[in-house]
This record gives structure tokens, sequence and C-alpha cells, in this order.
């Protein structure tokens, strides 16, 4: 691996930039782990294609094309700008700025960025959708709720017309 010690002239003044440790210091492990982020982040970059499944408990960054299943038991899934995602997702989080198509289940939150294209399902706690987003398909928001409770409160709320009014736990677009 390249080292940025190896590249100077053996003779010439060692100078500081005023980032980091001076000269002769080794930098300590906080400043080396300030620069990356808390948690562990993988990254799937534009040129690399994976059809399959992919399993993990930290967070993934997809920046490139993805076909198949994703499932993050405890990890934040963001989808980049030049992502295009053609699976099932299951994240703690889920933040979309390129494509997604499939079902997304967000245990926490599933946010649609802007640039933000997804068509499918979307199930989450709590749901962002920026100004300028596409989003197609059924959402479901808030706690899941167990089904005989679902039908108890749709029969309640029936008016004489036939008509249903559902709680705002679900909205199909």
């Amino acid at each position: 691996m390249w080292k940025k010690e190896e590249a100077r002239p053996q003779g010439g003044p060692q100078t500081s930039t005023g980032f980091g440790p001076g000269p002769g210091k080794e930098p300590s492990t906080a400043a080396t782990f300030a620069a990356t982020p808390e948690r562990g982040a993988a990254s799937i970059g534009q040129g690399i294609r994976i059809k399959g499944e992919i399993t993990g408990s930290e967070d993934l960054t997809v920046d490139g094309p993805v076909e198949g299943k994703l499932q993050l038991t405890n990890g934040s899934l963001t989808v980049g700008p030049n992502g295009k995602v053609k699976a099932d997702i299951t994240a703690r989080e889920v933040i979309v700025r390129g494509r997604v198509e499939g079902k997304i289940l967000g245990r926490d939150r599933v946010q649609v960025s802007s640039t933000g294209y997804v068509t499918g399902e979307v199930q989450t706690q709590r749901l962002a959708i920026e100004d300028g987003a596409v989003l197609r398909g059924k959402v479901e928001t808030g706690r899941a709720q167990d089904k005989g409770a679902d039908r108890s409160a749709a029969a309640v709320s029936s008016n004489k017309a036939g008509n249903v009014s559902v709680g705002s736990g679900s909205a199909v677009i």
C-alpha cells in the first residue's frame, strides 16, 4: 500500500500542513477513525454488477446495478444516485437516491430523496419523501397491527353506501 511518508524526498524538510499530527508522530486512533463513518459501511460501486442474495448486518451503499434480494438485519441501505436495484429489500433504514424496483421493508425508516425513484411496495414505521421524488406502488406506514384488529376497525367505519374508510396506517398510490 502506498504511504505518504515514502513519497517524500529523503533530504527535504518536513512541514506540517496543520492537519493531523506533526512530523515524526504517528496518528492517534481517534484521528484515524474521525474521517471514517461510525459504523463500517460496505460499498458496491458503478462498475460492479451483482445478481443474487446479499445478507449482512452492517451498512451498505449501492451505487451500481443489483438484482435479487438484499437483507441487512441491523444495517442501513443507501441506494446512491447511480444505483439501480431490482430486489426485495429488508433493512433497518433504507435511503433511496437512485432507482429501486421491488418490495422495501424498512423497519425504522424509508427515505426517498429528490433524485429517488421507487416502484413497488413500501412498508415502514416512518416514510420521508422529498420534493421531486417518485413513488409508485403500495405504501404501509406505522406500527404493524394484527389482521383481526384491522377487519374490526374497517367494519366499524363502514357507512350505509358501502364505502369503507381506512385509517392512516396504509395507503395505495
